[in-house]
């Protein structure tokens, strides 16, 4: 099982470094790929896997009451951290926070969960997405925005700017639609579900190599102590936290199971696109890349003992 999942993702992984590394694509044309992802292939099978499921199979409050709870909990703590021990303004905490309780769902944890569960993973991916989204990244732009000395007379202005991109997030919008033909018991028409499936299938393989390109030119220079707690608390703290609550809520073992795995995975992207908006710069680099070699650890150590958990 360890092979048979983690060998392809690796060497789409290195295709991607490589091909980077050697200017075959040229790396500014990582961000279209990357917008392709994310706005075209993951939606995509997103609203196909979904639509094709019935309401029982997609209805998981003891996952969304884990898993949201414990990246919750780990938001609060890391945020309480970076300001006290730390001494980090709100905004750069926010962020950091966010880094400490989000993972690499939409690229790494798509290709995986695909590979392990084929189209199931949709339900899994769908849950998790919609927590981190909802939940961890609304939180964190309220809090980094707070931080930039909004006055509370213009926090209505700031919920309005937050629901707008969030309604304007395609995988949002996929998630929506997909939970709305489930609960209407609409079934998409034939021709569409294959144009669904056929855009569906690259997401995998393209996160992959954007992960891959991303990496060329990455460097652990400005390792710290803060850059090791943030991604200890990632990779380690993180998927014991949302193993344990799981655990709790009584949920089945492969849900115990792909919780934790996508818990395990490295920081998300997105952490690098807005602590540079907001100024970190080189503290957000360190812990991102330090990150992305302990979770493909951390997951290789996990997928060892999938069987375990997941009947195949």
């Amino acid at each position: 099982m360890l092979a048979s999942v983690l060998l392809p993702i690796c060497l789409i992984v290195l295709l991607g470094y490589w091909a980077i590394r050697n200017g075959f694509i040229e790396a500014g044309h990582l961000q279209a790929l990357s917008q392709f992802v994310m706005k075209v292939s993951l939606p995509a099978f997103l609203v196909q896997a979904l639509a094709s499921k019935n309401l029982a199979e997609i209805w998981h409050p003891g996952y969304f009451i884990g898993y949201g709870g414990g990246s919750l909990l780990l938001f609060l703590l890391t945020l309480l951290l970076c300001r006290k021990v730390f001494n980090e303004p709100l905004t750069r905490a926010s962020v950091l926070a966010m880094g400490a309780s989000m993972s690499n769902t939409g690229f790494i944890g798509t290709a995986i969960l695909t590979l392990l569960l084929g189209s199931h993973s949709a339900v899994y991916l769908s849950l998790t997405l919609i927590i981190e989204n909802l939940l961890i990244l609304s939180l964190m732009l309220l809090l980094a925005e707070r931080g930039q000395h909004l006055n509370l007379p213009q926090q209505g202005a700031v919920f309005k700017i937050l629901l707008k991109r969030l309604m304007q997030n395609p995988v949002i919008l996929a998630i929506l639609i997909g939970i709305s033909c489930v609960l209407m018991q609409l079934k998409l028409p034939e021709f569409l579900v294959q144009v669904l499936e056929m855009l569906g299938k690259t997401a995998s393989p393209l996160a992959l190599f954007v992960i891959g390109g991303s990496l060329v030119g990455m460097k652990l220079s400005t390792v710290n102590v803060q850059s090791a707690v943030l991604v200890g608390l990632k990779v380690i703290v993180m998927p014991l936290l949302i193993f344990s609550l799981l655990w709790l809520m009584d949920v089945s073992r492969e849900m115990m199971f792909v919780g934790t795995l996508l818990a395990a995975l490295p920081m998300p992207i997105a952490f690098g696109i807005f602590a540079q908006h907001y100024g970190l710069g080189e503290k957000a680099l360190a812990p991102l890349v330090l990150s992305t070699i302990a979770g493909f650890i951390a997951v290789a150590i996990l997928l060892s003992q999938s069987s375990q958990f997941i009947a195949l």
